[in-house]
């Protein structure tokens, strides 16, 4: 008999021909913008400060730049009271995304000429006015955002100053970037700590159809002894794949980490409002510094994405290939064992400052085929699960933010695995299957009257076995790293955040993060590794958060950045981790002062 899962891509590959080569043009969709990146920090102060209406529904990310572009300009060209540094936010919008403003030497698009500077106007439901971009437009002296470097490096590089090496021809473009992240400090007990990494990144689009992006990093590190426990309990490193031992005699460690991540999709639009993508990467669902729904701390998967946007929805679906174990348990050449999950997210902006979403996913594994019947893009996956025998790990979920008074935004997250009405508001007894979780933010920009002072506060809670399943293989994880929470269950924390943009190319991050988990024993299982199958459970009722070993955690961090150039950084850094447990074997101190140079890569911060 024929692998359903072969004959599935296989049709999926007819139908995505077929799109490719028999559609009419269509208004241009462009490769997302990198988890992390720069952009969303500024597009969050714009939203929260203008008040304007987006095409963007912020808690899905990553952002495509199109809209991005679209929606700076609406702010740029609006008639309001911005600072110099929210314009020059705007020009750095401007620059990291030039594909969608005018191309210095090509006065045509990928759809034909274009002048001026826009192809058409068109006004969203609130009545504010945007300009629907072309693929590229002519440059003028209409559109001076369209900037060029004064001294181009050997006149082929560096042309503008964002992109190393740039193509534009009619039908086409190209965006080529070099990637660094270079870092090194010292522990408190004067062992090494270091990143190494090195990579390229590609992006461009084709006929005004297609867009593509990737990027491979070859990277060699050394982590903190929390982050090393970590590794040792789950044999994985979080946001990583396949790892391997690395030993320098240069650096004198034998305990270091080499390990390759990469990205890559294609995507294509198959109308004006509907767009399909096909890759190898991850995603991230929420406003906040952690998400309960979808996070992006697990390693890339394998995705085929779905996005429609409609009037105020924007629907998301994601069919996604994840791996059941981590590569500890591998053995020679053996192919690890799979699992896939279909999940959708509808977002409505009711109001340009007021948004929710519904989020539903299922987890599964079908002897490594997929379970056709979560191919339905509009169906609710729990009556599915129910129709074929509830074999599977159906969570649901709701998120919101809310913009006020052009300074704050409020934003939260529920995440619902199992619970019974009565057992949870009524009889109270701490039963077990009350899997949930939420999370309550606010954000406050331009904090006491100081321009780019930008801060923010966050809880989050999920109660025991939230995530897990009776089947391990099922759980809210890839690669045994969790696909929401980096911690897991059974835990409870509060996070604040503070931003100083101080001048042009001075920055200073600080994080504070207090936390309180129950760790699980070497036999027990107390709801806080979702790793273990939720069958192992020490009891059915009096289940509380923080039980098994009470775990106390207080992590700070600071990190100052010079930016040298656009998208080059001078990175100064200091990180301290304090555990207090009750059990004092498992209390120790992490901390260690840094310094890196980073190139068109975001910080990762493996914060738990």
């Amino acid at each position: 008999m024929a692998d359903i899962s072969y004959v599935w891509f296989r049709r999926g590959s007819c139908l995505l021909y077929f799109l490719i080569f028999t559609l009419h043009p269509l208004i241009a969709q462009d490769s997302g913008l990198p988890l992390g990146h720069d952009a969303y920090h500024i597009y969050d102060r714009l939203s929260i400060k203008t008040g304007l209406s987006s095409p963007i529904h912020s808690s899905l990310k990553g952002y495509a730049r199109k809209p991005l572009v679209e929606y700076a300009i609406a702010v740029d060209t609006a008639l309001l009271r911005l600072s110099i540094k929210d314009r020059r936010d705007l020009y750095y919008l401007f620059k990291d995304n030039n594909e969608w403003l005018a191309q210095a030497e090509q006065p045509t698009t990928l759809t034909g000429p274009q002048h001026p500077v826009y192809q058409e106007a068109y006004a969203d439901s609130s009545g504010m006015l945007y300009r629907r971009l072309g693929s590229q437009v002519i440059a003028s002296e209409e559109s001076d955002r369209y900037i060029l470097s004064k001294k181009p490096l050997w006149k082929h590089f560096y042309r503008t100053p964002a992109n190393l090496f740039e193509l534009t021809r009619k039908g086409f473009y190209l965006k080529l970037n070099p990637m660094l992240n270079f870092s090194m400090g010292r522990q408190n007990d004067g062992d090494l700590i270091f990143h190494n990494q090195r990579g390229v990144e590609v992006r461009g689009g084709i006929d005004d159809r297609i867009f593509f992006y990737t990027n491979i990093l070859e990277s060699q590190s050394r982590f903190p002894d929390y982050i090393n426990e970590r590794i040792i309990r789950d044999g994985a490193l979080p946001g990583a794949g396949l790892i391997k031992n690395y030993n320098s005699s240069v650096l004198d460690i034998t305990d270091g980490y080499d390990y390759l991540i990469s990205q890559g999709y294609v995507g294509f639009n198959i109308s004006r409002h509907v767009s399909m993508q096909l890759g190898h990467g991850n995603h991230f669902i929420g406003n906040g510094y952690r998400s309960l729904l979808l996070s992006d701390f697990a390693a890339n998967y394998f995705y085929l994405k779905l996005n429609t946007q409609v009037w105020k929805f924007h629907y998301q679906n994601l069919f996604v290939e994840l791996g059941a174990e981590s590569h500890r348990n591998r053995s020679g050449d053996r192919l690890l064992s799979k699992k896939y999950m279909a999940a959708h997210y509808l977002s409505y902006q009711i109001t340009p400052k007021l948004n929710i979403g519904l989020f539903e996913a299922v987890v599964f594994s079908r002897n490594n085929n997929f379970e056709l019947q979560y191919l339905n893009p509009l169906i609710f996956y729990r009556t599915v699960e129910g129709f074929i025998g509830s074999p599977d790990n159906v969570l649901i979920g709701a998120d919101g933010s809310w913009n006020l008074f052009n300074r704050i935004q409020l934003y939260g997250q529920l995440i619902l695995d199992e619970f019974k009405f009565d057992e949870l508001l009524v009889e109270r007894r701490g039963w077990w299957a009350n899997k949930l979780g939420i999370q309550a933010g606010i954000k406050y920009i331009d904090a006491f009257g100081i321009d780019h002072l930008d801060a923010q506060m966050e809880f989050n809670t999920v109660r025991p076995y939230t995530y897990t399943h009776r089947d391990s293989s099922s759980s809210y994880a890839h690669l045994d790293q969790p696909l929401a929470h980096p911690i897991g269950a059974n835990f409870r924390e509060l996070i604040f955040k503070a931003r100083y943009q101080a001048s042009k190319r001075i920055a200073a991050d600080f994080r504070l993060i207090a936390g309180n988990f129950g760790e699980d024993g070497d036999t027990t299982n107390w709801g806080t590794n979702i790793l273990v199958p939720s069958t192992t459970r020490e009891q059915d009722f009096g289940n509380e958060i923080g039980q098994g070993t009470s775990t106390n955690t207080l992590l700070a961090g600071i990190d100052l950045s010079y930016q040298l150039f656009h998208n080059m950084y001078v990175d100064l850094h200091y990180f301290y981790r304090r555990q207090d447990s009750e059990n004092p074997a498992r209390d120790f101190t992490n901390s260690y002062f840094g310094a890196g140079v980073r190139i068109n890569m975001a910080r990762r911060r493996l914060d738990f």
